[in-house]
């Protein structure tokens, strides 16, 4: 078992410190650094995902990859990414509370600037329902919404990156 997924443990666990790196740094120079660590997500995971199948094909398996195989290895990677990231942002927001607080104005004060438009797209009763759902948010829902921008994407980078990838034995 150790042999299928010693890849994936490698970059899955990298990537994920790696994202709390970014958010930890994207803190210090933004009040929100959320959006901005959401597209680090998107750039650091497929490259997880495509490493870590890339050195078990390599390095594991003789050169060869079955499609079932990229895709379990590349779900232990971006599924390791999202719950190191997860327990990550969300000790760094319990230790840092303000840090919350501003990410919580932040996200108000851009609801309320975009209000007419949000109303006029979506709404007054879904407008309300989110200005709700933000004032109510703790510090999982912030780590917890970072984890799924990286599970979500990587399926998808999995799926792509395997089939790219494969190559069977004749």
């Amino acid at each position: 078992m150790y042999r299928y997924f010693s890849s994936a443990y490698k970059f899955g666990s990298i990537a994920g410190a790696l994202s709390i790196v970014a958010f930890i740094v994207l803190s210090f120079l933004y009040t929100d650094p959320t959006n901005l660590n959401l597209i680090f997500g998107y750039v650091i995971t497929p490259i997880a995902i495509f490493l870590a199948i890339k050195f078990f094909k390599e390095y594991s398996n003789n050169g060869y990859l079955s499609f079932a195989e990229g895709m379990s290895v590349g779900f232990v990677t971006y599924l390791l990414e999202a719950v190191i990231s997860l327990v990550g942002i969300w000790l760094f927001l319990i230790i840092h509370p303000d840090l919350f607080d501003q990410i919580k104005l932040s996200k108000l004060d851009v609801l309320g600037k975009s209000r007419d438009s949000i109303v006029a797209q979506v709404g007054e009763s879904s407008f309300d329902l989110t200005l709700e759902s933000i004032k109510n948010m703790v510090t999982l829902d912030i780590a917890l919404n970072d984890a799924l921008w990286k599970i979500i994407p990587g399926l998808f980078f999995t799926i792509i990156i395997s089939i790219i990838l494969r190559k069977n034995p004749n």
